[in-house]
């Protein structure tokens, strides 16, 4: 089939000094499409017309453009176009492929593209092109926007990462024709991201190759010792692996068994990772080469398993069963290592062929082996998991940076395989606890959890799971997630879950607390309470809200719970707009306010009972318990932090920033215990620390934390703890209890300075 070059008019945006190619140069690229349409014979003719239309357009945008290596531009989309068509990827994913660049290089605009080839191919295209023309504060914020969106496209269709792999695969393959300086950062970039996504997506020929290719331009000395050594070697052990060969065709044929057989071998890159890792010289790796077994049905793959094991020796703790549990990308096959000729191991890969397909192509087996395999098979659900699991982070997660976090954790899923009590199994990333297992669940069963069993026995929830491990998930209604689980979590989605729900409950809480104070500010200017959210006060409310540059009242109190605004100027500000309104303020109410509030802030008081979570919290300089006087500091972003009133940090805060003091004080009956630090002074000796802590247990004085001086040679330890206790006469009581012990020299509260 030949290819016609005819001109766009009106499309695409010229370089400002064009370089018309020569007519060699055209005649190639012609001929390069001339290759690609060859290998269409799987698609209708009318799709096959509408990729050639993609071509003509791409063509006409990007002529006059150059790649580095001096060919027309044109031959890069034909060259992603025909590995997509390696994939029997549809028309669409095609046109795409061709059209790839034509937004990013050439000026064409997207609803051109609708226009032109229909709302899917633009969406295709759309999702592949960097996001060049936004202003980002640093290069990697920019990286992290562009694979971001990246990502969110391919979650919701497949074919965008095929096309950029695609893509990615022709940029290394001619890495050569650019600048040196530039190999370092675009190999490792295919090496960290690209790559990783290639496997995850179980892409097994292009993730090789990727891997191959950034090894060779990031370490060009090391590839090429290694390709030598590796090509002695080949030529050292062929006589070896062609006697293997022969015996394992013999064994077969003489059992009446129809397979294929075919040699791997291992690839530079996992040759040097693996001295690398396990500090071997290049002649202590053994499994360079292997044999890899094609058989018709998976019952034979047990069958040859076990001729072979009758035809050589099995090394101990070298067998796999892939087929009874598929690695997270959907690959399945029986791995085992045999002692051969000469003491020699051979690692041996059994597989049908649908499996074999699998393995080679992962997620674009869907497409190329659609017609035989029934669509409820699991080569169309190869990756679906994950790229779902990309959605409901995402949903979570808007910060770029933060998604790119997320995302980077789950791409190198080194997994350890668990069954829930219903025996069903459930593949996690390795050093996955507990807690990511009850979120991979389902989000209501990880926000929930309180406990755990792994094989009948009671775990912490910070376990990490192991193989085989049967994992039973116990749930309280009323429980929640703990930040302290961000601490150990390894999955994204769990990560994404718990900082959302976190973040949540951060923001109502805020908002409780920033009405408190608005209504507490509003008191002193001598109103009662707010002014209710009623069609009255509608538009009073919107002023108020145009001052302050906020989109809703909720999202004013918020600010104003965490101290992004004051809430005497607001309250002020209120107080003018009801004044307009004809309201006059309670004059006895501002009296009474002004002669109660606190001499050192600018707002009226607030009670604290310890049940305020993460809207208040109590400085860990001064660690403030009821009793204690206490000032109350609106840090910018931070919500509510509580220092004792002769705290030598807030006193500094408050020379700086007066106005963002309020005054606060105890609730009469707090609901909770005050964590707050206490300096213990004991002769060193033999049991002291016991019989501190025997003295605090019997005070009723719960031991959070503990700190003592690496003294040993002195006569005396400093133990610094940090103790729950119930107000300031309960610390008073440990204090007392402590001095009657013996060995203790001293016990003190620690005071900021100490």
């Amino acid at each position: 089939m030949s290819a016609v070059l005819p001109s766009v008019s009106g499309h695409g945006k010229r370089p400002s000094s064009t370089i018309v190619p020569s007519p060699a140069a055209a005649n190639a690229a012609g001929a390069s499409f001339a290759a690609l349409t060859a290998r269409l014979d799987y698609l209708d003719p009318a799709d096959v017309d509408m990729v050639r239309k993609a071509y003509r357009f791409a063509d006409e945008a990007h002529l006059g453009q150059m790649r580095a290596s001096g060919e027309p531009y044109i031959t890069h989309p034909i060259a992603v176009a025909a590995q997509c068509a390696e994939w029997k990827l549809d028309a669409q994913a095609l046109m795409a492929a061709l059209l790839h660049d034509a937004i990013e290089d050439c000026g064409v605009t997207k609803p051109q593209l609708v226009e032109r080839f229909g709302a899917p191919v633009a969406e295709l295209v759309d999702g592949l092109t960097k996001l060049d023309r936004l202003q980002f504060n640093t290069r990697e914020e920019s990286q992290a926007e562009s694979f971001r969106k990246m990502l969110l496209a391919m979650a919701r269709d497949v074919r965008v990462i095929l096309v950029k792999l695609a893509d990615r695969t022709h940029n290394m393959r001619t890495l050569e024709d650019v600048p040196r300086e530039k190999w370092g950062r675009i190999a490792g970039e295919t090496l960290d991201i690209y790559a990783p996504i290639a496997h995850r997506l179980g892409l097994n020929n292009t993730y090789r190759e990727l891997q191959e290719l950034s090894f060779r331009y990031l370490k060009p000395w090391r590839h090429a010792v290694l390709a030598k050594a590796v090509a002695k070697a080949r030529s050292r052990r062929r006589d070896l692996i062609q006697k293997v060969q022969r015996d394992v065709e013999a064994a077969f044929e003489a059992a009446g068994m129809q397979v294929r057989i075919a040699g791997r071998e291992k690839t530079l890159f996992s040759i040097y990772k693996k001295m690398d890792e396990k500090h071997l010289s290049f002649a202590q790796v053994t499994d360079i080469y292997g044999l890899r077994i094609i058989v018709p049905t998976v019952t034979d793959c047990y069958t040859a398993l076990g001729l072979l094991h009758q035809l050589y020796k099995p090394v101990p703790g070298k067998f796999k069963d892939h087929i009874a549990i598929p690695k997270i990308n959907g690959y399945q096959s029986l791995h085992t290592t045999l002692v051969g000729p000469s003491g020699v191991n051979v690692e041996f890969q059994l597989r049908t062929e649908a499996m074999h397909l699998v393995a080679e192509s992962g997620v674009a087996a869907h497409w190329l082996y659609k017609a035989s395999v029934p669509p409820d098979e699991g080569s169309e659900r190869l990756g679906t998991k994950w790229l779902q699991s990309l959605l409901d982070i995402q949903n979570e997660t808007r910060d770029a940076a933060e998604f790119w976090d997320h995302v980077k954790i789950d791409l190198f899923p080194d997994a350890v395989y668990v069954f829930t009590p219903k025996n069903e199994i459930l593949a996690l990333p390795r050093g996955a606890t507990v807690v990511d297992f009850a979120y991979a669940i389902h989000s209501d069963v990880g926000d929930r959890t309180v406990a755990a069993r792994i094989n009948g026995a009671q775990v912490p929830l910070r376990t990490e799971l192991k193989n085989g491990d049967v994992v039973e998930v116990v749930t309280a209604p009323v429980s929640a997630p703990n930040p302290a689980w961000l601490g150990f979590v390894r999955t994204g989605r769990a990560r994404s879950k718990i900082r959302h729900h976190l973040k949540t409950l951060a923001l109502a809480e805020s908002q409780q607390l920033g009405e408190k104070l608005l209504a507490q500010a509003l008191r002193a200017e001598g109103m009662d309470k707010l002014p209710p959210e009623t069609e009255a006060y509608q538009a009073l409310w919107e002023k108020l809200l145009r001052f302050t540059g906020n989109k809703s009242r909720v999202e004013l109190l918020t600010d104003l719970g965490l101290g992004k605004r004051i809430a005497g100027i607001v309250a002020k500000r209120l107080m003018t707009l009801l004044a307009e309104q004809g309201e006059k303020p309670d004059a006895l109410l501002i009296s009474r306010e002004r002669f109660t509030a606190h001499e050192n802030v600018s707002q009226g008081g607030l009670t604290l009972d310890g049940s305020e979570n993460a809207s208040v919290q109590f400085a860990t300089c001064c660690r403030p318990v009821p009793g204690d006087p206490i000032l109350g500091y609106l840090g910018r972003g931070e919500g509510l932090v509580v220092h004792t009133a002769d705290c030598a940090v807030a006193k500094r805060l408050q020379h700086k920033d007066a106005e963002r003091f309020i005054g606060v004080e105890w609730a009469d009956e707090p609901v909770r215990p005050f964590e707050t630090g206490i300096l213990v002074t004991v002769a060193n000796g033999k049991g002291a620390l016991a019989r501190v802590a025997a003295a605090l247990a019997n005070a009723e004085a719960d031991i959070t934390h503990v700190d003592m001086d690496d003294e040993r040679a002195q006569d005396a330890t400093d133990l610094r703890f940090v103790v729950s206790v119930r107000d300031r006469t309960h610390l008073e009581s440990v204090l007392r209890n402590l001095r009657r012990t013996a060995s203790v020299m001293s016990a003190v509260r620690i005071q900021p300075g100490n």
